[in-house]
């Protein structure tokens, strides 16, 4: 009996020492995984083009493995505007004539066309150098659970808005992002909005949602609690987020 007992604690202890705990996820795996999950690949692999509607106006984006050409196309009366973003280059044409702009006007449309852009294939961009992920916590919304992420931007390539602050709400089980939320500066001091995801359709392996857009009208809100602001409904509806006649073309490389 004694041997017995013995080679039982053995067998226990030798048990528990070979037991790998589980891998903690960082902010780029959890990222990687939902961009995957999201349709990522396909920008790898293919030159991809996706276009919609949004709000009356024609948006058209051109991704290849290198770069990324953004448009927007708005008709207005008799004239048609077409604006294209590629890098850090901003052209507006008037009726197919090149416009020459102030800064302050260049600065704006730029940052008004990325940023339909930029939301319409989240989570894919979250990895672009000039982007800093972090962990903040774990947060359970409508009985599911979710990893937190902020997002934050280097000023050297992170754009106009690069000193907004992002947060991401990752579904632990199929790592899609369900909400996010983010703080801006207005010339009256910091403006928040907090997005609910819905409408999830996938186009040609691409992933795609609409957003229905919050507000918190309690301005001791702040952005780290809007999730539970959100669950308490305490934000205010107020507006939706819908992209119409989508597009998502592959060509190959």
């Amino acid at each position: 009996m004694k041997n017995i007992s013995i080679t039982l604690l053995a067998f226990l202890v030798f048990s528990c020492k070979s037991e790998t705990p589980a891998k903690l996820l960082s902010a780029n795996d959890i990222v990687n995984k939902s961009i995957e999950v999201s349709g990522g690949a396909i920008f790898d692999a293919n030159v991809v083009i996706i276009k919609f509607d949004f709000r009356d106006i024609h948006y058209k984006s051109t991704h290849t493995s290198n770069a990324k050409v953004l448009s927007r196309f708005i008709k207005k009366e008799n004239d048609s505007i077409l604006d294209i973003l590629k890098g850090e280059k901003f052209q507006r044409y008037i009726n197919e004539r090149p416009i020459k702009l102030e800064d302050s006007m260049v600065k704006k449309y730029s940052s008004s066309v990325n940023s339909v852009h930029y939301f319409s294939t989240l989570p894919y961009g979250l990895n672009d150098k000039a982007v800093n992920k972090e962990i903040v916590g774990e947060e359970k919304i409508k009985e599911k659970d979710y990893y937190k992420i902020k997002v934050t931007f280097d000023k050297e390539g992170g754009g106009e808005d690069y000193e907004d602050v992002f947060l991401y709400w990752v579904d632990k089980e199929y790592f899609k992002v369900a909400y996010l939320a983010y703080s801006y500066n207005e010339d009256d001091g910091i403006g928040m909005r907090f997005r609910e995801a819905y409408n999830e359709r996938y186009i040609n392996g691409l992933r795609l949602v609409d957003y229905n857009n919050y507000k918190a009208e309690d301005t001791s809100i702040k952005l780290f609690d809007l999730g539970k602001a959100f669950e308490n409904k305490q934000l205010k509806l107020l507006s939706k987020i819908e992209l119409q006649n989508v597009e998502v073309e592959l060509l190959d490389l």
